[in-house]
């Protein structure tokens, strides 16, 4: 269970036993973070892959929408995979891809957007500037190249659209002009830029009491929506000892060239795993 208790209690962070590790794939992020498992498929319907790798250490990716089988009838929901390493994560997208042969290595530096709120959220400071930090260090180490677009990247608020396909007899009006008008705007905006990189979550992990006033959400279902692939990687530790992430974005079926910044990435030292301490402080 993602918070609270469950029926067998309590899925607990890694990290830190008060602390939950997000969800809702909460069991495959901590499974893979304590080194139970080298890695741990997930579903993805608003973050639910890419929230717990944040919170937890580890890489999430999350498929592009439509592109393999879903039970969800919103499509909304994609198959994710949670790793401590891209090699690893690789290894899994080459056999549910049926692609057998590694393809070409981009060349880097890779050109990126930085946003830390999508124009809409409100994100807490510190997962922004745990973030920003890792968006330096790929800089720094030259797998991306950040640059301003010549176009619109902010988005509409995807979170009332969301919840009304979410909710059997809403109507979808509304929820079909913020997702074309997000869709032009991101089709735009990966017409000229390979990444749009952004805050995994806007909050460091919440208590089992629940997430309060903040969608943790807020800037991963987005994508969900959109149906672009997304990634995490973790972007470092904040003070209450908790991992935050670094959230990738890219066009649509460029799942190969996520999982290539990701091993870029941590050939060259910018991105790593997470290892929590062996007892979690409770």
């Amino acid at each position: 269970q993602t918070w609270g208790l469950g029926a067998r209690g309590r899925t607990v962070n890694p990290w830190r036993a008060d602390r939950t590790p997000g969800g809702s794939s909460a069991g495959a992020a901590v499974v893979v973070a304590a080194g139970l498992v080298p890695l741990a498929t997930g579903a993805d319907g608003a973050g639910s892959v890419r929230i717990p790798a944040a919170w937890c250490g580890v890489l999430g990716l999350k498929v592009t929408g439509g592109r393999f089988p879903s039970g969800d009838r919103t499509g909304l929901a994609a198959p994710g995979v949670l790793a401590r390493t891209a090699t690893d994560a690789g290894l899994w997208w080459r056999v549910v891809s049926g692609c057998d042969a590694r393809p070409e290595p981009p060349r880097f530096p890779l050109t990126a957007v930085w946003s830390p709120d999508l124009g809409y959220a409100s994100p807490d400071p510190e997962p922004v500037a745990l973030a920003r930090d890792a968006v330096d260090r790929l800089v720094s180490a030259g797998v991306v190249r950040l640059v301003r677009p010549s176009v619109a990247w902010f988005l509409l608020d995807p979170g009332p659209a969301w919840l009304a396909l979410r909710t059997p007899g809403a109507d979808p009006s509304d929820a079909h002009r913020v997702r074309a008008a997000n869709d032009t705007r991101l089709h735009a905006l990966f017409g000229r830029v390979d990444l749009l990189l952004t805050p995994t979550a806007p909050t460091a992990p919440h208590g089992h009491d629940g997430p309060g006033d903040t969608y943790s959400t807020a800037l991963t279902w987005a994508f969900n929506l959109s149906g672009h692939p997304a990634s995490s990687v973790p972007a470092g530790v904040g003070a209450d000892g908790c991992p935050a992430g670094l959230q990738a974005v890219a066009a649509r079926g460029r799942e190969e060239l996520l999982l290539a910044v990701a091993e870029e990435a941590e050939r060259r030292g910018a991105v790593n795993a997470l290892r929590p301490p062996a007892a979690p402080a409770s």
